[in-house]
């Protein structure tokens, strides 16, 4: 009865991790098709008819809902492989930070050779912190976590109300002159990102990678730094919900309570402040303290409650075609992450089709739909060969070496 419980739990999380690697697409996509401050707004690089949509409907059920939920599932899915690594007769501490090691390797790597979008170095340095902590009881790891987030998120949206007021203020007209120049600097500093993205967007293959290494080296350890307080309690989140059976034991009562419930308020929560950001014409400061920091509530809620709402149906939707599909797309998520990058940057890239922002941003949705297709058409096919996917498999020999 052990066995079965664990294979169907970690059937569960590829489940969850499916629909978060499609979901997270939803998201990137606008940073592989244009600079990367778009994905901060409708705005940018321009204002353009039908974008305003495509964003508000990002906005509402993806942005950070979707890095929420991943995180959470890849905590889980370090318990998983410690106890797997135990099983093999291996240390899971230092196979999980050989794991990790590797998997910072392979994300500043995806960073030089592909996009500046990573979050794999992102989840192997703040994996290392939250190892650390592995070994607490759920309720010890709820209790750090959950007041750490709160606190942490919290005091950084509170930080940025000065700016955003300020902002306001400019734009009402009745600014002092110190807050104008502030504003206007602001203004140039996204332009010149937005000029310097563009030129590596639109740059051939090994230019591009000497643009980002010469501009933006340490672009990856920055984002660290900036989301580690987001991360690693996400991630302890998911060690307390794997081991308190949140993905297996839990009543379907207490998952449609979360289910509902997490949905209802998160998204309640995010309308909110989509209608107030749209009403003031999306006003960069407001928008950038909105989705670094004060969203991060919202999105935790709504992670839950879609983590809660796709284990209520699994044991219905496992046999679907569309189940299996996202169960065997999760438990290739590493590949199906790596394999995006370069099917989108392979459109939207220089080097690639060029593409780029040139594309209607209303547009989008489509190339989600294409992302979609490929990401849940080949696993099945490969899995019905292989016990795990492509990366998956060469990641877990580099981090088990001893394993047959």
């Amino acid at each position: 009865m052990a066995t079965q419980t664990s294979h169907f739990r970690i059937e569960a999380i590829d489940f969850l991790r499916g629909f978060a690697v499609l979901g997270i697409l939803a998201i990137n996509i606008t940073g592989f098709w244009g600079p990367s401050l778009a994905t901060f707004s409708p705005t940018i690089p321009r204002w353009e008819p039908g974008g305003e949509a495509w964003f508000g409907v990002a906005f509402v059920l993806f942005e950070g809902k979707m890095r929420a939920l991943f995180s959470l599932l890849f905590g889980a899915s370090m318990v998983l492989f410690a106890e797997a690594a135990e099983r093999s007769g291996a240390n899971p501490d230092a196979a999980q930070l050989r794991r990790l090691m590797w998997l910072a390797l392979f994300g500043y790597l995806h960073f030089a050779l592909l996009w500046w979008g990573d979050i794999l170095f992102t989840y192997a340095l703040c994996g290392m912190a939250a190892l650390a902590l592995r070994r607490l009881a759920p309720f010890q790891l709820m209790a750090i976590a959950l007041p750490f987030y709160a606190l942490a998120q919290t005091m950084s949206a509170f930080v940025a109300l000065p700016g955003i007021f300020a902002e306001q203020a400019v734009l009402a007209g009745n600014a002092a002159s110190t807050d104008v120049a502030e504003q206007a600097g602001m203004m140039v500093r996204i332009g010149q990102s937005v000029s310097d993205d563009i030129a590596i967007l639109q740059a051939g293959f090994f230019e591009a990678i000497r643009l980002k290494l010469t501009q933006s080296a340490l672009h990856p350890l920055n984002v660290v730094l900036s989301t580690f307080t987001e991360t690693v309690p996400l991630m302890l989140i998911g060690m307390a919900a794997v081991r308190s059976g949140v993905f297996s034991n839990w009543s379907r009562r207490r998952l449609a309570w979360l289910a509902v419930g997490g949905i209802a308020s998160g998204a309640l929560l995010t309308i909110l402040a989509l209608q107030w950001l749209a009403a003031h014409d999306w006003p960069p400061c407001a928008m950038f303290a909105a989705i670094e920091h004060g969203m991060a509530v919202p999105h935790l809620l709504m992670a839950a409650g879609y983590a809660a709402a796709l284990v209520l149906v699994f044991p219905w939707a496992k046999d679907s075609g569309l189940g299996r599909a996202l169960v065997a797309a999760g438990r290739c998520a590493f590949t199906n992450y790596l394999g995006t990058s370069m099917l989108m940057c392979a459109i939207f890239c220089g080097w690639g089709l060029g593409l780029g922002p040139e594309v209607p941003r209303a547009w989008l949705p489509g190339f989600v739909l294409l992302g979609w297709a490929a990401m849940l058409a080949w696993p099945q096919w490969w899995l019905a060969r292989f016990a795990q996917g492509p990366m998956e498999g060469f990641w877990r020999k580099l981090a088990l070496p001893t394993r047959a």
